[in-house]
């Protein structure tokens, strides 16, 4: 670990990480790293050496002028924090790039820190490509390992299984050593995966709001969502096939998306809208009411 300056003394904070690479579809989930740390001034406080654990060929260093002096910057995974989020903790960003090998060392030394720092809870962030549609809301999936968890959030434990990258060594990395662990991950549309997608990053934004307990600065991203969103417009209009495909997928998601206006659906958000009431200094629903 490279020390950039001394780590100051952190109040309960939460770590929220993301990474480039086979976890970033769009790059919804580092843009959204990127936002935190614009919205609330993170400073950065230490970095992983590269030479452990990236490929230099497959991520380069780059040439910067810095005060008109040539310099080369090697590109790796930074921690900053946040101390002016709102919040009432402050907040350690993880912002880096899939590493190349020793991942199990690259995850060990997050940990470590984390624990250092005093860190209760580690969410993690992903995006990946799939069958949606891009004039629909971008579908964001919280999952955790931990009861607790997943009764005061209404999550659900993930039931994947297959190949992981980083962002799923981590989040398991933190169940084992007994922190609290939330894996978010925004469904992006494959047609339009590969370009930035400002409307996943702003889905994975507002599903932090929920988990955080707080509002967080949306700045530019609905702007930016919109004129995505027209972008795509504009790519299907040139193509029958891309605009029967799309209307496809907006039937089915549409169609999905009807037993959410169930029974128990309702019941569920009740609940929550209880227990964030109960958070917040409101009223406690009485004896064998929601809970």
């Amino acid at each position: 670990m490279i020390e950039l300056e001394d780590v100051p003394e952190l109040d309960n904070p939460v770590v929220i990480a993301a990474f480039e690479g086979w976890n970033d579809a769009g790059e919804a989930a580092t843009a959204a790293i990127d936002h935190l740390v614009d919205v609330w001034d993170a400073e950065p406080i230490a970095a992983l050496d590269p030479e452990e654990y990236y490929d230099f060929q497959v991520n380069r260093p780059r040439v910067v002028l810095d005060d008109g002096r040539r310099r080369i910057h090697w590109r790796t995974t930074r921690i900053l924090v946040a101390s002016s989020s709102g919040l009432d903790r402050d907040v350690v960003l993880v912002q880096g790039i899939e590493p190349s090998f020793r991942w199990r060392a690259f995850t060990i030394e997050l940990m470590e820190f984390a624990q250092e720092v005093g860190a209760s809870t580690v969410i993690t962030l992903g995006a990946l490509m799939a069958d949606v549609a891009h004039t629909r809301p971008i579908p964001v999936t919280a999952t955790s390992e931990d009861e607790d968890v997943i009764h005061r959030f209404d999550l659900e434990p993930s039931r994947y299984e297959g190949p992981t990258g980083i962002v799923g060594v981590l989040a398991d990395a933190a169940t084992q050593s007994g922190l609290q662990s939330v894996s978010c991950w925004a469904a992006v549309p494959h047609y339009a995966g590969h370009t930035p997608s400002p409307k996943a990053t702003l889905a994975l934004i507002s599903r932090l709001e929920e988990l955080l307990d707080a509002p967080i600065p949306h700045g530019d991203l609905p702007e930016g969502a919109r004129a995505w969103e027209r972008g795509v417009n504009e790519l299907a209009e040139t193509d029958d096939e891309v605009a029967e495909y799309v209307q496809s997928l907006e039937q089915a998601q549409d169609t999905a998306d009807l037993p959410e206006a169930s029974g128990d659906a309702i019941a569920r958000e009740f609940e929550r809208y209880l227990r964030r009431r109960g958070q917040n200094g409101g009223p406690q629903p009485g004896p064998g009411g929601p809970a």
